[in-house]
């Protein structure tokens, strides 16, 4: 009978130390990868199913870019859900905003928004949940402070820590250039987006109802070249990106057919080559699929 114990023990520790090896072999090769292009970089993934993580520089502070688009659709569901409105509402687009820094107003440029189709309906109405969705699926600048106007950037900060999320900071709209210049800009770490993705993975923000919607959304991202780039097509990702100069991340939920899941974030930034970070990071996105397949 003692033999058999110590061949259970042997086996349990024999498999802990294969995990183990290959969870340092996986690392290794992510960061030998990072290491072919000139920036910095963050990795954040969690499987769903077993609990293993991987991380690197999680805690590191990153310019959020389009990323803080995810708490404020969270925010905007959070008020909906509350009875504050509703996402059938319509609002006014406008393209007049005010500086976080002394309340001047300011417009946004066509040319460094993404979704320049939204520029058509200034002055018409939109519904509350139109605006969430092209904020997230083609990342519109102008849709993005509309909705910070209507629910108020400090409200979405607030929900974060209740979240978890420590260390996000969602101070403000975009393009507001006096906040820029000193220094208040939006920011993230892979290890908060990861938390808030496995909590609307697994329902725990607001409700099930808003979850399902949100994932919906966030399954329709039309900018792809990042975490699913290299995935198969039967691979759904429910994601959003961000990018500025120097700046490449995507963050999301990655579903596989057999109905297993895990999120996965990476970030960059300092990067001298756009292309080639957001080649790397999808080499890193392929090469943590191929570890969970």
């Amino acid at each position: 009978m003692k033999h058999l114990y110590l061949f259970f023990f042997l086996s349990i520790c024999m498999s802990i130390f294969a995990q183990q090896t290959t969870s340092e072999n996986l690392k290794t090769a992510i960061e030998t990868k990072l290491k072919s292009v000139e920036g910095d970089f963050a990795v954040a993934f969690k499987d769903l199913q077993t609990g293993k993580t991987l991380f690197i520089n999680e805690k590191e502070n990153f310019h959020a870019a389009s990323t803080m688009k995810t708490p404020v659709m969270i925010e905007v569901f959070k008020q909906a859900n509350a009875g504050k409105f509703k996402l059938t509402d319509s609002i006014l687009v406008k393209n007049e905003f005010k500086s976080i820094v002394d309340g001047s107003l300011y417009g946004m440029d066509i040319n460094d928004d993404s979704a320049d189709g939204m520029y058509k309906q200034i002055g018409k109405k939109m519904t509350i949940y139109d605006l969430t969705y092209q904020m997230i699926i083609v990342s519109s600048n102008l849709a993005t402070n509309i909705l910070i106007d209507l629910v108020d950037a400090k409200n979405a900060n607030e929900s974060m820590r209740k979240l978890g999320a420590k260390d996000i900071q969602v101070l403000r709209g975009v393009e507001d250039k006096k906040a820029f210049e000193k220094g208040l800009n939006n920011s993230v770490t892979a290890f908060d987006l990861m938390l808030i993705f496995e909590k609307i993975a697994q329902n725990k923000v607001i409700d099930k109802k808003s979850c399902d919607e949100m994932r919906k959304i966030l399954f329709d991202q039309k900018f792809n070249e990042i975490i699913p780039e290299k995935l198969p097509k039967d691979v759904k990702v429910a994601h959003k990106t961000g990018s500025i100069t120097g700046v490449q991340h995507d963050s999301g939920i990655v579903y596989l057919p057999d109905g297993r899941k895990y999120v996965l974030v990476l970030l960059s930034k300092k990067l001298k080559n756009a292309d080639a970070g957001v080649k790397v990071l999808a080499e890193v996105s392929e090469l943590i699929y191929n570890s969970v397949k």
